[in-house]
């Protein structure tokens, strides 16, 4: 099965210093873990990954909470691969969607910015006065955009940042967006192109705004009676959720329906209106109520499904909670790493190189094989300076793309016939109606047996039905015929077409005039 979305989480212990977490991969649907990447413990917003695909193997970093140290892990071994020694202690990291850089932020208010082929140190520049939370890259990977415990959200050009002619510059941002009080805790980006996207942050200051990148400037604010530490968009970006450390989440429409008198109901945005359009969120509101989870545990983290269908919550106490998101019905709970903390939670497909799941469709001999089908794609260890003699003599590892008649390449993992890609798409899409392989062998025979009982069943009613149809039907018959009988009888006693009392009144007559003789 290719089609089939996994959980990737990485776990930290809840003290520093009293164990060591781990990154473990689970099925969505059942919540079995499927491989674990061990010996990494890293907080919130400090592991990141790119997967498998393009005819390359993907990888996971997770920087580590308590070290100066960056953990290298690829999908194709559950072991550790290598580790990069950093410049500092790192407070977040981020990757772009093509793997090909790395941004990492530290609590000096610091930005690092890789390159993940060449390990070749860009750029380091002070890009705020305080803590850096989160780093995100625009989904082409075109914007990076930091947020701070000094309330300021950045968006920087990665063009620029990479410019040699701009090396002994000190970086400006694209746009500052300033309008939170207090610590910016996670950003969201939107899809679309740089700066045409959108873009959610999340605040302690109880808010979380939506800004427009292409007029740089605020949309909307929704204020929540609580601090809100983190949030998760929905893809179409009809709605998004927000958190709070308590264990609060809010559910909040960015869509509405209106009726109207002559153009009948109409859906209409929710907000837009700049600065001075402020949306309150109370608890006190019926509506809000119902668009309410409480989950009575406090909350790291927040991911939606790829079908936007599962709300996936993890809690500080190691559980990962999975929430319908129409019905706001738990599901289901992941209790795997009860008493470590959820530092990172994310959905994906499973990778078709993932150490004991290697896909059937390679036709490996053995999981050793994997990395001749899928060659790992190139991290190098990370300069800890700027060297402009490395950036002179820039050399990067690059792989063409493989075509469909190269035997063995990747394409044909993913190039199976159309049945069975109909098959996939309606798991994938319909969890629920059809299990996992195993799962579904077992369900058919199970289903096949009690259709055989149920046959046998039937049978066996059908024989009762019989009988007892035969049984009133030969009484009805007798009992019509009795009655038929009867009535013949008396039909021809009288005499035929004489009606009885007719007979009687002369006798009667007769009788009379005797007696008066």
């Amino acid at each position: 099965m290719i089609l089939q979305e996994v959980v990737l989480c990485a776990t930290a212990p809840q003290a520093l210093g009293s164990g060591s977490g781990a990154i473990v991969l689970h099925d969505v649907q059942t919540g079995t873990s499927l491989a674990s990447f061990k010996q990494s413990s890293s907080a919130p917003h400090c592991t990141s990954f790119v997967e498998t695909r393009d005819g390359q193997g993907g990888f996971i970093l997770a920087a580590q909470q308590d070290k100066s140290i960056l953990n290298v892990y690829n999908f194709q071994k559950d072991q550790l691969a290598f580790k990069i020694v950093l410049p500092e202690r790192l407070s977040c990291i981020a990757l772009d969607n093509a793997g090909s850089f790395c941004a990492g932020g530290t609590a000096q208010g610091r930005i690092y910015l890789w390159e993940v082929a060449s390990g070749i140190l860009y750029n380091s520049w002070d890009a705020h006065y305080r803590h850096v939370n989160v780093l995100k890259f625009t989904h082409d990977g075109a914007a990076l955009i930091s947020g701070s415990d000094d309330s300021g959200v950045s968006v920087w050009s990665v063009a620029r940042l990479v410019d040699n002619d701009a090396q002994n510059e000190l970086p400006t941002p694209y746009c500052t967006l300033s309008d939170h009080t207090l610590p910016v805790k996670d950003i969201i980006c939107g899809l679309g192109a740089f700066p045409t996207c959108r873009v959610l942050t999340a605040s302690l200051d109880h808010s979380v705004k939506i800004w427009d990148l292409s007029s740089q400037s605020l949309l909307t604010t929704f204020h929540f009676p609580k601090p809100i530490s983190s949030a998760v968009w929905d893809i179409t970006e009809r709605s998004f959720f927000a958190a709070s450390p308590d264990g609060s989440i809010y559910q909040v429409n960015l869509f509405r329906q209106r009726t109207e008198k002559h153009a009948g109901q109409t859906i209409e945005a929710v907000g837009g209106a700049g600065v001075s359009d402020i949306i309150r969120v109370a608890d006190e509101d019926s509506n809000s109520r119902k668009r309410l989870i409480s989950v009575d545990q406090p909350i790291t983290v927040l991911t939606i499904s790829l079908t936007s269908s599962l709300l996936l919550v993890g809690t500080a106490t190691g559980l990962i909670h999975i929430y319908d998101i129409a019905s706001h019905q738990l599901l289901r709970t992941i209790s795997t790493h009860k008493g470590m903390s959820i530092s990172h939670l994310t959905t994906m497909l499973k990778p078709p190189d993932l150490v004991g799941h290697i896909s059937l469709s390679l036709n490996l001999g053995s999981s050793a094989d994997a990395k001749d089908i899928i060659p790992i794609r190139p991290v190098v260890p990370f300069h800890r300076m700027k060297d402009s003699k490395a950036r002179e003599a820039h050399e990067v590892a690059m792989m063409l793309p493989v075509q469909d008649e190269t035997p063995g390449g990747i394409p044909s993992a993913y190039d199976y016939p159309e049945a069975d890609f109909q098959r996939d798409h309606a798991f994938f899409v319909q969890p629920n109606a059809i299990g996992t392989s195993e799962a579904s062998s077992a369900r058919v025979a199970e289903l096949e047996a009690e259709v055989e009982n149920l046959r046998e069943q039937l049978g066996k009613a059908k024989g009762i039905n019989d009988v007892m149809w035969e049984t009133v039907v030969q009484k009805i018959m007798t009992q019509e015929k009795q009655k038929a009988a009867v009535e013949g009888q008396n039909t021809t006693v009288p005499g035929e077409g004489e009606d009885e009392n007719d007979v009687e009144r002369p006798r009667k007559k007769g009788k009379k005039t005797e007696s008066k003789k």
